[in-house]
Parts: C-alpha cells; sequence; structure tokens
C-alpha cells in the first residue's frame, strides 16, 4: 500500500517517474489523484501467437513491453496496475483507458471485477487510419476508450456545457472523429524514424482531459510514453504526474512538455451550465435582505402581482405557493420558472430577482 500523507504528492507533480509502473504506482500517496489516462500494452504479441503470425508488427512494435506468455498473465498485469490506480484516486476521481480489440474487452472486465463504475465507451474514430495490407480482415479503423468512474457512487466532474461548446452547441456524442498522431505533432529521433511506434494525439487528450477534469486537477498516466497527457494537462492549467519504464521516451517527454506554455486565467477555464451553479432558495433573498416579507412581486408586463411571505411563499387573491407554483398559475399554465418571470420594483424599474440571484451567489463564490 502507499503513503496516506496528501502532502506526499507535491514533490512527484509535473515529474516522469522513470521505471516499472507498479513500483512507481506504491510511490504515490492514496486518494491523491483526480484523473488517470491509461494507455497499456496491447497485448499484441500474444494475439499475434494466437490468431496472425505477422501481428507483432502492426505497428511496427516487437518491444518487450507488449509481450504477454497467456491471457492469464495479461489479466494479473492489468488487475494489479488498475487496483493500484484506484487507490490513488480521490473517491470522486475517473478513470480512463484506451485500447483494441486485443485487450479492450478484457480490461473492461476488471474494471468491474474492480469495482469500477463504467460510465462511457467511447470509440475513437480515426480519420487516416492505417491500412490494412495483407487484405484479409476490415481495415482496424478505431479504437476504443472506457471512461469510469473510482466508483458506483463517485460525484465525477463531467463538463457538460463545455464538450456541448466544443462541438458547436451540439451534445458530444461517444464516436470521435480525430485523426492519428502525425506531421509536426509526431514525435521523431535524428534519423528521422518515430520516437514511439504508437504516439497518441494530443486532440484525442484534449478532449480527455476537457471533459473530465478541472484546472489545478491532478492526472496521472502510468504508462507515459513520450508525453502527450503531460504535455496537453500542462497547456490546460492541470497538473500531471508520469510513469514511463523506458528512459529514452521520459527524455522525450521531458523535452516536449519543457516547450509546452501552461495557460492560465481565462483561457482554461471552460462554459458552465446552470446544473453547476450553486443552488439558490428564494427565501435567501429573504434572508439577506435583498426582498422583504410583505413586499410585492410583477409579472414583467406589471398586469399581475403577488405578496411575498416570511417563508418564501407567494400569495396572490386566489391562491398561495412557490414562486414558481404561483408565476403558472397567474399565466394559466402548468409550470413556470419563477426566477425569470418575477420582477422587483427597484428605483422605478422592474428588475428580474434572477439578478438578485446571481448577486447572492457571486457572494457565496467569495466565501467558497
Amino acid at each position: 500500500m502507499g503513503v496516506e500523507s496528501k502532502q506526499d504528492i507535491k514533490p512527484l507533480l509535473n515529474t516522469v517517474l522513470v521505471g516499472d509502473c507498479m513500483t512507481e504506482l506504491r510511490k504515490i500517496p492514496s486518494r491523491s489523484v483526480d484523473l488517470v489516462f491509461a494507455d497499456p500494452p496491447y497485448n499484441l504479441q500474444l494475439s499475434g501467437k494466437l490468431s496472425r503470425p505477422d501481428q507483432s508488427r502492426v505497428h511496427g512494435v516487437t518491444d518487450a513491453w507488449d509481450r504477454f506468455d497467456s491471457f492469464a498473465a495479461y489479466d494479473e498485469f492489468t488487475r494489479a496496475w488498475l487496483s493500484e490506480c484506484r487507490r490513488v484516486l480521490k473517491d470522486d476521481g475517473a478513470l480512463w483507458v484506451i485500447g483494441s480489440y486485443h485487450n479492450i474487452f478484457r480490461v473492461g472486465t476488471a474494471l468491474q471485477d474492480l469495482g469500477f463504475w463504467i460510465l462511457n465507451d467511447v470509440i475513437w474514430r480515426k480519420t487516416n487510419p492505417m491500412p490494412n495490407f495483407r487484405g484479409r480482415r476490415f481495415t482496424n479503423a478505431h479504437e476504443t476508450l472506457i471512461w469510469a468512474a473510482r466508483g458506483e457512487k463517485s460525484r465525477y466532474r463531467f463538463n457538460y456545457d463545455a464538450m456541448k461548446a466544443l462541438n458547436d452547441d451540439l451534445q458530444m456524442r461517444s464516436d470521435w472523429l480525430l485523426p492519428i498522431c502525425s506531421g509536426s505533432e509526431r514525435l521523431k529521433g535524428e534519423d528521422g524514424a518515430k520516437i514511439h511506434p504508437t504516439q497518441k494525439p494530443e486532440s484525442l487528450l484534449h478532449r480527455v482531459i476537457l471533459a473530465s477534469s478541472a484546472p489545478g486537477d491532478v492526472i496521472l498516466d502510468p504508462f507515459f510514453g513520450t508525453g502527450t497527457t503531460g504535455a496537453v494537462a500542462r497547456r490546460l492549467g492541470r497538473d500531471f504526474i508520469g510513469i514511463e519504464r523506458d528512459p529514452a521516451y521520459a527524455e522525450a517527454a521531458r523535452r516536449r512538455i519543457g516547450k509546452v506554455r501552461r495557460l492560465q486565467g481565462d483561457a482554461i477555464q471552460v462554459t458552465r451550465g446552470k446544473r453547476a451553479l450553486p443552488r439558490v432558495p428564494f427565501g435567501a433573498l429573504l434572508e439577506r435582505g435583498l426582498l422583504k416579507p410583505g413586499g410585492k412581486l410583477y409579472d414583467p408586463s406589471g398586469q399581475h402581482a403577488a405578496r411575498i411571505r416570511a417563508d418564501g411563499s407567494l400569495v396572490c387573491k386566489d391562491a398561495t405557493g412557490s414562486i414558481h407554483k404561483i408565476g403558472a398559475h397567474v399565466q394559466g399554465l402548468d409550470a413556470c420558472n419563477g426566477w425569470t418571470f418575477w420582477r422587483v420594483r427597484k428605483g422605478g424599474k422592474l428588475i428580474p430577482i434572477d439578478l438578485l440571484r446571481q448577486q447572492v451567489r457571486a457572494e457565496m463564490k467569495e466565501l467558497a
């Protein structure tokens, strides 16, 4: 088990830990990480032995880190690192893991068995996938991401309105059409060869991090590679911890992240819907003296009026109830948003009571 002191995480922030992921994960304090993004070995070597002789070279990969002797060995490894990730996640934290048909179903089973609560599976559809040269199967044009909360009762973060804004004011769907990493974004060595065979595009991590974290959050990547997670996290004003067993990959990641400018202020804020705002009951306006019992509220035209009672209810000539109920009653409707319907007279003008609610919210934010 890792140490419990949350103070111990500070020296680890924005660093790349070089070593075996299990060894390095144990150095991270329990319940200290807000979000995990994991791009684990896909187990291509095993799939190659069982199904297709040249499978191990689909991505030009022949590295030992992606070789497991059996499905049982891969499952044991998967459960081990997922267990450590769950330990270091805060109670309301979440995890993203990406994989292909070789491994993602086995990872999904392990997630559920360990107590994670699956929220979505997201299909990353590649606009420019690698072709299938042998013509024996469909071109593999997608990968799957699983998004899971630490547990069933976790109050995980989802920036719904930010994702909607990113998608031209349409709900973000679970199929993402994005290109693979290429061009100037692809890290290459002095010989012009790719430094890492499976480098993920920054556009993918931008969407993941923006959707499920807040500025200042700590994001862990236990299979850091050349640091895509760290680069995007830094740009978006988050902190990161990377774990990478290959020193050459780790050094490339450090150089890459060192060139990234950390955004601040309004640049990293996201659109938040009304559901994310603190609830303010109508009675709070009376308690703060912004409205007074016995005062009157009016509809926008001034045609209807209702008197405010000490408990925050309204009374008109033939009914009593909440601002919403009486708003609907005087209009002959089934429902009404009383906050946007009712006005109070101030300085000879009718002012929406929603402006008073916004004032209370601003006070609550300052005190938080």
